[in-house]
């Protein structure tokens, strides 16, 4: 009968030398994600008045408070604007400049590069560029453009309070589309050119092909990104925060969690709203893995 613990140590001795390896991400890891959200987990059901634990037990009523709070509703219904803006206005911008450049034959390169450059500008200095582009006053770009047409000028950020949102969400599509273009782009140099060929033969037109050919190769992608674009939109700050400020109209659950926890310095009630803004984003992680294993099953079976 073979002995486990022999295997075990087979098993320990062969691998001990990768475990060491991941020891110190693991470590860091530990320490700077799962502690802290541990421990604001455990805030979340005292009463804090600052950062410290010497406040009584509340059980579940910081959460109560935060579900009763107008603002708190008013940021997560916000959140969920912003995930519906993105997918209107910026989901299919990579996908479309994907493919346009695929069929472009001369500087392609060129293109490439100039599409993807806004991806390398840092965020708050991209917004920095659009604050002065959407400035209020006379001075800001588009109104500028306005007045010499003989229009008003507009508050863009702020009045009607429905077009910040979308107008931040355009900001956000210009930062970081074509950093997603490349991801579409690379996968569309993978097909065959024989497909598109056969198309051709057969009398298919351009949009033909692409319905045919292009999309069903994209799709697996387009679902892994779909998941990924709204876990990231869920987690605006910066964009906001740095637009429109202190207008309730574009409060973000993270935008709000900070002013909550931070500037406020309600810490309990922060505490309960990372806790939500967690519970959310898990979810959607776990959707994210069932949807990448469920596509990788499918390329293993092919």
């Amino acid at each position: 009968m073979q002995n486990p613990f022999s295997n075990s140590r087979k098993f320990m001795k062969k691998n001990m030398g990768g475990y060491l390896l991941i020891l110190p991400s693991l470590l860091l890891f530990t320490f700077f994600v799962w502690l802290p959200l541990l421990k604001n987990v455990q805030l979340s059901f005292y009463d804090i008045t600052n950062y410290t634990m010497d406040g009584t037990f509340v059980g579940f009523d910081n959460y109560k408070a935060i579900f009763n709070n107008p603002l708190f509703l008013r940021s997560l219904f916000n959140t969920l604007q912003y995930i519906f803006w993105s997918l209107i206005i910026g989901f299919m911008v990579p996908i479309f400049l994907a493919v346009l450049l695929s069929e472009i034959v001369h500087f392609k390169g060129l293109f490439r590069t100039g599409l993807n450059i806004p991806n390398f500008i840092p965020g708050i200095a991209a917004m920095a560029i659009w604050v002065y582009f959407f400035r209020s006053e006379q001075s800001g770009v588009l109104n500028s453009l306005l007045n010499n047409l003989g229009i008003s000028q507009v508050n863009w950020l702020y009045s009607p309070p429905w077009s910040a949102i979308p107008l931040i969400v355009l900001t956000m599509t210009w930062k970081s589309a074509g950093a997603t273009m490349l991801i579409y782009l690379a996968v569309l140099q993978t097909i065959d050119e024989s497909y598109y060929e056969a198309a051709r033969i057969e009398g298919a037109n351009a949009w033909q092909r692409m319905r045919i050919v292009t999309f069903p190769t994209l799709l697996t992608n387009i679902k892994t990104l779909l998941i990924l674009q709204i876990i990231a939109v869920f987690q605006v700050f910066y964009e906001p925060l740095l637009l429109t400020k202190q207008n309730p109209y574009s409060y973000s659950l993270l935008q709000i969690l900070y002013k909550t926890a931070i500037q406020d310095m309600e810490v309990s009630e922060g505490a309960a709203m990372g806790v939500v803004v967690a519970l959310f984003l898990f979810i959607l992680t776990f959707i994210y893995l069932k949807v990448t294993s469920t596509n990788e099953g499918k390329v293993r079976k092919r």
